[in-house]
């Protein structure tokens, strides 16, 4: 087959078995390839195209942040009901680019829709005119660098002439390998469900690794499904299920400028039809959606940026869920708490610190903090029971949970980090090397 695995070998992720990734397979409606367009100025694979030959539904979430990349402009610009490819570079966010980002885009994508015209004509019994606004992209890398614009466009007819109609665990492995910045490993993750009794796929990828903190969406996460669902069902499901997975992780509390999480639905599934968000028909396949999206945050906070170890910080029983999330978030970005968790160190006293300044009213005499099953805080003091070598052996694993009990109401919220190490300096202190 051919399969180039060049960037996988060579990653810090070569200690990964292959085995150790889900079996994602063929999805009608979704092709695949990849290339190097030497971004890095090496032969890994570092530009993707997602081609939906018949065109698919989508809906996308995008950073809130005050500055975006060109790619999010031209993708909030695109009115196209459905669209036929994704392209995605890895190395060059397009950010700070100016008009030469967006104009690139703007060349790029009606070169790609010529290809893909000329490609349906090829394939197709019905052939179909691809446009430039039927494309949308997604870039990840440096802020700031004029984006690579004949590279990328120069590698646009191989990338179509690669276009495999049958995927399997390989070429999706490489998907997700040709996205990846600083990550080291491919982030990937699939569950089948069902509308009404017809079997349907939900797959991803994704990258991030650093500069993650949730506003609406983190990083770069991209989710194919077979289903038949609209743009507007797609946009509702994905905005209330990203709330508690990709908006609930956060490495190091900076939000990306190129923030996007995007779903795409073939409508190859042949299921009853979904007329709203509330069809009973659909609660297996936002369950598994929420699956997917969960996995994905997961992965990506796992491989955090010099990660030794993963934090789960759950807090319950306030007031609000906003009071909650904010508690949380606090406890989870201090990073005081994450250099203590790096040295292993059960200093309780800096959550007690996270936590009040997040600024939410409470009663410090209800307080409760647990790490794991030991309870170290009951009531606002120290536990009677609480033995600081037990402490100090459950701070020794890999996963550390953190439980916080407000005591003040019924709502609650989790977090999910990743420990503040030497290596996330060492990362980003070479970042552009």
């Amino acid at each position: 087959m051919g399969i180039n695995f060049t960037n996988y070998f060579n990653s810090k992720s070569k200690n990964k078995r292959m085995n150790e990734f889900q079996d994602l397979d063929h999805l009608d409606g979704l092709s695949i390839s990849t290339v190097s367009a030497n971004l890095y100025e090496n032969d890994r694979d570092d530009l993707v195209m997602f081609y939906f030959r018949d065109g698919v539904n989508y809906a996308s979430v995008y950073t809130q942040s005050k500055i975006i990349s060109e790619n999010i402009k031209w993708n909030l610009d695109n009115q196209s009901k459905k669209i036929y490819s994704l392209i995605v570079n890895a190395r060059n966010a397009n950010c700070f680019t100016g008009k030469q980002g967006y104009k690139s885009l703007e060349k790029i994508a009606e070169v790609a829709a010529e290809k893909l015209t000329l490609k349906q004509k090829e394939d197709e019994e019905n052939p179909k005119k691809v446009k430039a606004k039927e494309i949308i992209f997604g870039c990840t890398g440096t802020i700031g660098e004029p984006f690579p614009e004949e590279k990328i466009k120069n590698k646009i007819s191989e990338l179509v002439e690669k276009i495999k109609y049958t995927q399997n665990k390989y070429i999706w492995m490489k998907a997700a390998l040709g996205i990846m910045t600083t990550d080291t490993q491919p982030k990937m993750s699939m569950e089948i469900c069902e509308i009404g009794n017809t079997e349907v796929k939900i797959y991803g990828i994704a990258k991030g690794s650093g500069m993650i903190q949730p506003n609406m969406a983190t990083t770069l996460g991209y989710i194919f499904t077979d289903a038949d669902i609209s743009n507007l069902i797609l946009k509702k499901l994905l905005k209330k299920n990203i709330s508690t997975t990709f908006n609930a992780i956060t490495c190091d509390g900076d939000t990306s400028t190129n923030d996007m999480v995007s779903i795409f639905s073939t409508g190859k599934a042949k299921h009853p039809k979904i007329k709203n968000v509330n069809d009973n028909r659909l609660i297996s396949f936002e369950k598994a959606l929420h699956g997917v999206l969960f996995n994905l945050a997961k992965r990506i906070v796992a491989d955090g940026e010099g990660a030794s170890k993963f934090i789960t910080v759950k807090v319950k029983n306030c007031k609000t869920e906003k009071d909650a999330k904010k508690i949380s978030f606090s406890v989870a970005n201090s990073p005081l708490l994450k250099t203590a968790v790096a040295g292993e160190d059960p200093n309780w006293g800096r959550v007690v610190m996270a936590i009040g300044k997040a600024g939410i009213p409470i009663d410090v005499n209800k307080i409760s903090i647990n790490f794991g099953n030991l309870n170290i805080i009951q009531n606002g003091k120290l536990s009677t029971n609480y033995k600081e070598e037990e402490a100090l052996s459950y701070m020794k694993n890999n996963d550390i949970e953190i439980i916080i009990d407000i005591a003040g109401g019924s709502k609650f919220f989790t977090t999910y980090t990743m420990d503040l190490t030497k290596k996330y300096i060492e990362i980003n202190g070479d970042y552009r090397s």
